[in-house]
């Protein structure tokens, strides 16, 4: 925990002078490091502003990996070989959790910076809405930042002030607050971001409705923890009360084609509530490198991808009633072929100054073989070719490096909480607004018709379905599992998470053998138990600071106010 707090000690003006380069629109209008000072900078409304941009992307940019890795693969959305996220063996001294870790403290360090400098360095000419605006938008990172932290760790230090803690002297030694105060601290959070948000905000950037939306996916996870069978009411209703202001009055609508939420000219969708903004440029950090890691080899010319090894699961593909054991798609679902690519697929927006991306035709002409091990591979989070980056938005992509935005936090994700929290414990519902809310997500999927009756089941397959490899899904799990463990370790433990065997003779030849083309015969099932939804923290930090090892102490509200 040393590490932690030791880094932070140092963090806020590394961030700033670090991510000082580089220029794509208002998310990379930052201060020059030759001109630079805190003292005399957030003089002008538009200094502050571009104080807070880096927070949009650098110091996240660790976390990429286990944002992915924990959502997805954990869940069992995603193969990928022996990876200890898909076999529940995490163990301390896992690399992505060490960056994971690193990261989210650094977000919350740079934020805390950002609240603090606002108040003591902002020049007579800066305006009160402005201040309180960047305020409000680093309070919203803080509070996203800390809804990681007790989904994936649990109990956690509140670090409300950095300033004060290293003035204490007693970084290595802070112990865990219990998990319902550190929702009680985000919630409170979000609260204030609330009150001092404007209610639109410049194009991609926080508003008051992206702390509406996220206090309410927050009351909704809350709302099962510490309960047993079923949820607290008064947070489900809260939950349904926040979901239902960012659908009535926030005026934004879903992107009407959903594949075009993910390309680069909808980086600030009005779908997109909450987003990491990246860009492609000579400043390591302030880029999204999934591609690399998740597109096929050679779809950049670059030669900076490798993601054959995996693949969106068998068990997704399942829900989305599809089978890569088939030559033919099942396109009904419109989400399928815009989250993974399967054979038989082309897309028009990748390669689009080729003609297109043929799957089939890649891996028969280019690298002469299909090798994704379970028939798919990912869509979302690509952005194809140098010539896709130049058409999205002008400027060239980079080595491991794009400008495609990370959507966190989407309406439509916001639509399927408003109809889980109006449902709450009954079971099901027949709410109109609540159907309507969850027929609007369902037909732009494709589907036809309105659904006049929903069950918990309903939603939460759907929530599967169109939040699918964005970084979400083992959350829901997570909360599932506080008030219903048994339930929802059962459904981790029968998930089809392994391989295909043979599916390159299939492809190549069309002839389909059960013998030869089939799934793993002896696929592992995890010894998932309830110690899996808390992971461990990093051994570094457990070095540092043994406290993290002891039960958490109540955090003293008292002392703290924004």
């Amino acid at each position: 925990m040393k590490r932690i707090y030791t880094q932070i000690r140092h963090v806020f003006c590394w961030v700033i002078l670090t991510f000082a380069f580089g220029s794509c629109g208002d998310f990379l209008d930052r201060p020059t490091v030759d001109s630079y000072t805190i003292d005399i900078f957030y003089q002008t409304d538009e200094q502050c502003f571009q104080a807070v941009n880096p927070i949009y992307n650098s110091p996240w940019y660790d976390y990429q990996r286990g944002f992915f890795k924990v959502g997805e693969v954990l869940s069992g959305n995603y193969y990928m070989g022996n990876s200890p996220y898909l076999t529940f063996t995490i163990n301390s001294t896992d690399q992505d959790l060490v960056n994971m870790s690193a990261s989210l403290w650094s977000v919350n360090a740079y934020c805390n910076g950002i609240l603090e400098n606002i108040e003591a360095k902002s020049g007579p000419n800066v305006s009160q809405v402005v201040k309180n605006t960047v305020k409000g938008e680093a309070l919203v990172w803080k509070a996203m930042t800390y809804f990681y932290l007790v989904r994936t760790f649990g109990a956690v230090p509140i670090v409300h002030n950095n300033s004060e803690e290293i003035a204490a002297g007693n970084y290595n030694e802070v112990f865990k607050a219990p998990v319902e105060d550190v929702y009680q601290y985000i919630v409170m959070t979000l609260e204030k971001a609330i009150e001092w948000l404007p209610l639109n905000n410049r194009p991609g950037r926080i508003d008051r409705f992206s702390a509406y939306a996220l206090l309410s996916k927050v009351y909704l996870t809350k709302s099962g923890y510490g309960q047993s069978g079923s949820r607290n009411q008064a947070d489900l209703d809260q939950a349904a009360e926040y979901a239902r202001k960012v659908i009535d009055e926030s005026g934004r609508i879903l992107t009407p084609v959903y594949s075009d939420i993910f390309r680069l000219e909808n980086n600030f969708s009005s779908e997109s509530l909450l987003a990491w903004h990246w860009v492609s440029s000579e400043v390591w950090t302030s880029q999204n490198t999934l591609q690399s890691d998740l597109a096929l080899t050679g779809f950049s010319e670059f030669g900076d991808t490798w993601g054959d090894w995996g693949g969106p699961s068998v068990d997704l593909q399942d829900d989305f009633n599809e089978s890569a054991l088939s030559l033919t798609r099942n396109n009904v679902d419109v989400r399928r072929k815009a989250t993974m690519m399967m054979y038989g697929d082309v897309y028009a927006y990748f390669w689009a100054d080729q003609g297109g991306f043929d799957y089939a035709d890649f891996a028969e002409n280019v690298t002469g073989e299909f090798r994704s091990p379970t028939g798919a591979n990912s869509v979302k989070h690509l952005v194809g070719n140098n010539s896709d980056h130049v058409a999205g938005i002008g400027v060239p992509m980079r080595n491991m490096s794009t400008s495609l935005s990370t959507h966190l936090l989407r309406l439509a994700d916001v639509y399927l909480i408003y109809a889980e929290a109006v449902m709450g414990n009954a079971g099901s519902t027949t709410n109109a607004k609540a159907l309507e809310a969850y027929n609007a997500v369902r037909k732009r999927a494709g589907f036809s018709g309105n659904t006049t009756s929903i069950t918990w089941q309903d939603v939460w397959k759907e929530r599967r379905l169109e939040l699918a490899c964005e970084g979400d899904r083992w959350y829901d799990y997570v909360r599932w599992h506080y008030y219903q463990p048994a339930a929802a370790i059962a459904e981790l433990k029968g998930q089809r998470r392994s391989f295909y065997m043979g599916l390159d003779d299939f492809y190549k030849t069309e002839i389909f053998d059960s013998n030869v083309t089939r799934y793993d015969d002896n696929p592992v099932v995890p010894n998932i138990t309830g110690a899996h939804f808390q992971l461990p923290f990093p051994d570094t930090d457990l070095t540092m600071n043994p406290n993290l090892l002891k039960d958490p102490i109540k955090f003293d509200f008292s002392s703290i106010q924004y």
